[in-house]
């Protein structure tokens, strides 16, 4: 298997892990607090991160690397994480996902600008038109929405993407786990400080569920989805592979549907469809 191949399947299986996360955060949400639910889930992650540096005695980053380590922990580690939050607060996740239809335009654009990544100009109509495909059908098809909420989901996408391509140029060097279990790290100290601060006044009026959504968020959203993510954008082209998101709403709302029994419109098999012709493009000509 080429590199570039084995990039887009990395990617591919970091984007179905991530499909999980606003389900799991929407379930999350109804129990925890936004912030907690943000510093929470570092804090595990974190831990789990900090247990394989030390366990296969990964030297420390050099001090380069600790400014876009610390821009990629504001950016996914802590940006993204409460701001989908606090979005999830005022939108379904069905709705909130569709936004995720943006991100594959952030990452390519921050991409561009801190990768050096020049993609032709047929890459970005299929990028664009990947992107106003799921953007139209966000508009047409939910009436759920809030500026509130929409202007917090927009937010979390620049950071969001800006972290993406962030990590994806430190684990050419680094190597994608590394970079995720360094960047968790960093962040540690301010996020065990906000858990205990914000923590519940009490946990037994915390169901089952809200605790399942916690787990799936701290462990396979903030570790293991990335440790393939971060693998994929380094090996695979930022630019390209990053348009592997345009999937993630679709898969999201079918979890949304079945998981959370959110109504999901006809339309949303048309418009996948569409946007699988727009990523195939998309890699053709990144």
């Amino acid at each position: 298997m080429g590199r570039g191949s084995d990039g887009w399947g990395s990617g591919l299986v970091g984007v179905i892990i991530f499909s999980g996360s606003l389900p799991a955060t929407r379930v999350a949400v109804a129990g925890f607090t936004p912030l907690f639910l943000t510093s929470a889930r570092a804090v595990i992650a974190a831990l789990l991160g900090a247990a394989l540096l030390l366990a296969l005695r990964q030297p420390r980053p050099a001090r380069g690397d600790v400014g876009p380590l610390v821009v990629v922990a504001l950016g996914v580690v802590i940006g993204f994480p409460l701001l989908t939050a606090l979005a999830l607060r005022q939108v379904s996740a069905a709705h909130a996902l569709v936004f995720i239809g943006l991100l594959p335009l952030a990452t390519a654009l921050f991409g561009v600008i801190r990768g050096g990544e020049r993609p032709r100009l047929a890459f970005w109509l299929f990028a664009g038109l990947g992107a106003a495909a799921v953007v139209g059908f966000a508009l047409l098809g939910n009436g759920d929405a809030t500026l509130g909420g929409d202007l917090l989901m927009l937010a979390a996408i620049l950071v969001c993407g800006l972290g993406y391509a962030e990590g994806a140029r430190l684990s050419r060097r680094l190597g994608g786990w590394q970079v995720i279990s360094w960047a968790l790290v960093a962040a540690l100290p301010p996020m065990a400080v906000l858990a205990i601060a914000t923590r519940p006044g009490g946990w037994s009026g915390i169901d089952g569920a809200a605790w399942l959504g916690l787990a799936y968020v701290s462990v396979f959203s903030m570790l293991i989805g990335f440790i393939f993510w971060y693998r994929g954008l380094a090996r695979g082209g930022i630019a390209g592979v990053g348009q592997l998101q345009l999937l993630q709403p679709f898969l999201g709302l079918a979890l949304a549907g079945g998981l959370l029994g959110e109504p999901i419109a006809w339309s949303m098999v048309a418009v996948s469809l569409l946007v699988v012709l727009c990523v195939a493009g998309a890699r053709r000509y990144a």
